[in-house]
């Protein structure tokens, strides 16, 4: 199944022309879905241009009930990072993309215990500033004091998260300034979060249908238009 859907990721990416720029990401450490153009509230294609730096973004990929962040960060993140999961195993993110290589996007659910923004509140966000429980310019999550650095893969600083968030693949389209999620790297945590929120995801989305695909775009918001309140630690 995983190599139908690598093979079928790549097809979709060669007839977009987008192919060439995400090979390198093609190993056993990345896994591929449906490609996701990222729209604004209005279904209009996000331009890269419109977004404000180290803002908290918000967006569904893969499935649609599972939230990712994506961020533009104040400078360019081009240094690759070697990083390694739970269960010892290696793998390489390559940095940012984008004009400046500033993009970068993770999935938004804690590496320890599976907090994740809800429309409710949210104890996870990147913060800009330090603050007494944390560094500044990383992603905290406030539920347990996890860690992470974004322009480091989202590598933990500090806490108990036993591995880095995964990474969302992008593909960004110069020539129209747009980007597209197309798979994760790093270790996903889909199974274990839908098991753990079985019955709210059902309240929330209906039966079944939190684990569906995003489809062909997936909408962008700021945090804070997403969610009533976040947590700050």
């Amino acid at each position: 199944m995983e190599r139908r859907r690598f093979l079928g990721s790549c097809a979709a990416l060669s007839g977009a022309g987008g192919f060439s720029a995400l090979s390198a990401w093609a190993d056993s450490a990345s896994r591929f879905y449906d490609r996701a153009a990222l729209v604004d509230t209005f279904g209009d294609p996000l331009r890269v241009k419109s977004l404000k730096d180290e803002t908290n973004y918000v967006f569904q990929f893969p499935y649609a009930g599972t939230p990712c962040f994506l961020l533009k960060l104040d400078r360019a993140v081009d240094a690759q990072a070697t990083l390694k999961r739970e269960d010892g195993s290696m793998y390489e993110w390559r940095g940012g993309v984008g004009p400046g290589r500033t993009i970068v996007a993770f999935s938004a659910i804690c590496a320890h215990k599976l907090a994740y923004p809800t429309p409710q509140v949210s104890f996870i966000r990147y913060q800009r500033q330090s603050s007494p429980q944390s560094v500044a310019q990383a992603i905290h999550c406030c539920a347990e004091h996890s860690v992470y650095d974004p322009a480091s893969g989202a590598r933990v600083v500090s806490g108990p998260a036993p591995q880095p968030l995964a990474a969302i693949l992008l593909d960004y389209d110069a020539a129209k300034d747009t980007l597209a999620a197309v798979g994760t790297l790093g270790a996903e945590q889909f199974d274990a979060f839908f098991s753990k929120y079985e019955f709210k995801l059902a309240m929330e989305y209906g039966e079944g249908k939190a684990r569906k695909s995003v489809g062909g775009t997936t909408v962008v918001r700021e945090l804070a238009q997403y969610c009533r309140q976040t947590i700050q630690c």
